[in-house]
């Protein structure tokens, strides 16, 4: 039995393939992309320059520098407070940048699970 296309439906083959490699391209975009974004390193400074984590782009914290004089043995909450705020700050720099570097290649299009 054969199915009955309306005219101007047809060309479903055709258009289906050019869909697939458009979507394959926009893959391979991505993983390179991903790879690149991965391999990124940032580096944020918090509590006036005196603490500085660097980070990479699968969120690996790579070395945190304290300068000498926030290191106070009276205060080691004010330390901690910096330390978190560092690393925080450096994770979102890290997510917004994926997100923005991501949006160049897929547009508007949303892709839950993916990032």
């Amino acid at each position: 039995m054969r199915a009955n296309v309306p005219k101007g439906m047809g060309g479903g083959a055709g258009n289906m393939q050019a869909m697939l490699r458009q979507a394959q391209k926009m893959q391979e975009d991505m993983a390179a992309l991903q790879e690149d974004l991965d391999a990124r390193e940032y580096e944020v400074k918090a509590g006036g320059g005196v603490v500085t984590v660097k980070i990479n782009g699968k969120k690996e914290v790579l070395s945190i520098d304290i300068e000498p004089e926030i290191v106070d043995p009276d205060d080691v909450e004010t330390l901690s407070d910096i330390l978190v705020a560092a690393v925080n700050e450096a994770i979102k720099r890290v997510e917004s940048t994926n997100s923005a570097e991501m949006e160049k290649v897929t547009g508007s299009m949303s892709m839950p699970g993916l990032f």
